[in-house]
Order: structure tokens, then C-alpha cells, then sequence
């Protein structure tokens, strides 16, 4: 059920058809995802301008707000709307970060694709933060990321987005693209706000690479479990160590790579070792 305080519904178009030539000089229809500005404002103060896909803006602007740490109280929100026309997002609150000038002269832009952004105080309260990660089996890995393989419909048809999921086992509960993985995850922090849950549970997937950005939002989130189908950064790690997140990497198919929680990971059903190639080199799923 949508929150009485959100008071637009403000999806965007996702993809637009365009005219390209091939090499061979044919001329052909092809998907392009869209991508538009939405500045944020908050009590008439701006604070940001997110380039994004447009999918769930309201989420979107309300998970970034959390995130940064602008308003800690969900109740504290009187109301959200999301204007595509003037391309922005007013979020009126009864409550906001105290210092907010200061906030938002330290900020640090990170290494996400887009507009991402943390700011200092943010680092401050995850001191001495360590989540519980749960045991997690191999087979209920292999099951979602089966599951996850019928998700990405923009990118399968566009290309240029990140998409991002929260899940719970093998199940997914909700799954979100954009053009900046930073979006997606802000997103979905918004619905999980939104909808007062807890992310002891669940397990937080994102195509995109697992910085130190990544592992702070999931933090924040509550979720110990944080999977990727691409690499992660030496900070991203030292980061999940720190916080008790299981990190698993380079998942795809039957293959994965644990950084951190190891002793989380139940390896129930191994795939079977094949033998060398002719060449002297070992295949791999």
C-alpha cells in the first residue's frame, strides 16, 4: 500500500526507439534508454540533481534522502511529489539534518557510475556497526541467480542500465533499473523504508561493481548479504570486512566468488570439477 504522504505517481517512460546503421550501412530500429534530470528539494532547500531512468522517482528520492541522512524518520515526511514537466521532487519534512549547509559542503563524489554521492556524517554513524550474517547454501544461490536471469527487461532490450534486487532466499522481492546503480539501490532503500522492513533477512543483488558507495547503502539498509555479478574495489572489501557483510562476487551461472563470509557460505551442491583442456587450461561455467 502506497504511504498516504506520496502524491504523485510519476513513472517515466523507460526506453525510446531510435534510428541506427549497422556496419553493413542497413538502417534499423533499436532501443536506448532514457535518462532524464530530477532535481531533489527539500523544505524548498535543493540539494541534488540525480540523473536517472525515471522508473519509481518517489522511492528513488525518498531512499537517496535516507541514505545521505537528510531525514532519519520516515514519519517525519509530510509529503513527496515528483513533477517530470519542471523535472523535480519536493519533499516537504518535518524534520532534517540540523547542519544541513555543512552536509552538503562534505560531500564526497564516489566512484558509481552517474551522480554518485556520500556524505561525511554518514561514515560517523556506521561506527561500530557489524551486521549478523546469515548461513546462506550454495543451492539457494544457484536458485536465485536462476531466478535474477529473467529480470534486466531494459537492459536486455537498451542496454545502458544497472539493475539491482532485494531478496529474500531465493525469492526476489523487488527489482529496480537505472542508468546509475547509485538510482537503483537508492530506490529500493526507499520502498524498504516505505514499508518499515527490516533487512536482517535478506540479501541486497546489483549488476554493478561492489564499491565502498555499494556496501554503505547496503549497510544502512540492514542487509548483510550483498551479491554481484561484477568485481569488487579494494575499499568496497576492507568496508564489508568491517561491517560483517558476506560479499560474493563474479556470480554467474554456476560460478561465484565469496570476498568476505566465507564461513556463511553452506556449499551444498559443488558443481563438478572438469578436467583440463588439451591446452593445459581448466574450464569453467
Amino acid at each position: 500500500m502506497t504511504p498516504t504522504f506520496i502524491k504523485s505517481n510519476a513513472a517515466a517512460q523507460l526506453t525510446m526507439a531510435v534510428e541506427v546503421m549497422d556496419e553493413q550501412g542497413t538502417m534499423q530500429t533499436r532501443q536506448i534508454a532514457c535518462e532524464r534530470p530530477l532535481t531533489v528539494y527539500l523544505n524548498w532547500k535543493e540539494i541534488v540533481t540525480l540523473m536517472t531512468l525515471g522508473a519509481r522517482p518517489e522511492a528513488l528520492v525518498l531512499g537517496y534522502l535516507k541514505n545521505q541522512g537528510f531525514i532519519e524518520d520516515i514519519s517525519a515526511i509530510e509529503s513527496v511529489i515528483v513533477d517530470w514537466e519542471s523535472e523535480a521532487a519536493a519533499v516537504v519534512s518535518s524534520q532534517q539534518a540540523a547542519d544541513l549547509d555543512q552536509s552538503l559542503e562534505k560531500k564526497t563524489v564516489t566512484s558509481g557510475c552517474g551522480q554518485g554521492t556520500m556524505y561525511g556524517s554518514v561514515m560517523k554513524k556506521l561506527e561500530g556497526v557489524v551486521l549478523a550474517a546469515p548461513e546462506l547454501k550454495q543451492s539457494t544461490l544457484y536458485a536465485l541467480l536462476k531466478a535474477l536471469s529473467a529480470h534486466n527487461e531494459t537492459y536486455k532490450m537498451a542496454g545502458a542500465v544497472h539493475g539491482c534486487a532485494i531478496c529474500r532466499g531465493a525469492e526476489i522481492l523487488s527489482f529496480v533499473e537505472d542508468v546509475g546503480r547509485h538510482n537503483a539501490v537508492d530506490t529500493l532503500a526507499g520502498e524498504l523504508w516505505m514499508r518499515g522492513e527490516a533487512g536482517h533477512d535478506k540479501i541486497f543483488y546489483t549488476t554493478g561493481r561492489l564499491t565502498s558507495e555499494m556496501v554503505i547503502k547496503v549497510a544502512q539498509m540492514g542487509i548483510p548479504v550483498l551479491l554481484s555479478r561484477s568485481g569488487v574495489t579494494q575499499m568496497g572489501l576492507d568496508l564489508a570486512r568491517q561491517l560483517g557483510i558476506t560479499m560474493i562476487a563474479r556470480a554467474k551461472g554456476r560460478h561465484f566468488e565469496v570476498f568476505s563470509g566465507h564461513d556463511q557460505l553452506v556449499l551444498d551442491e559443488k558443481p563438478p570439477v572438469l578436467a583440463p583442456s588439451s591446452a593445459g587450461c581448466s574450464m569453467r561455467d
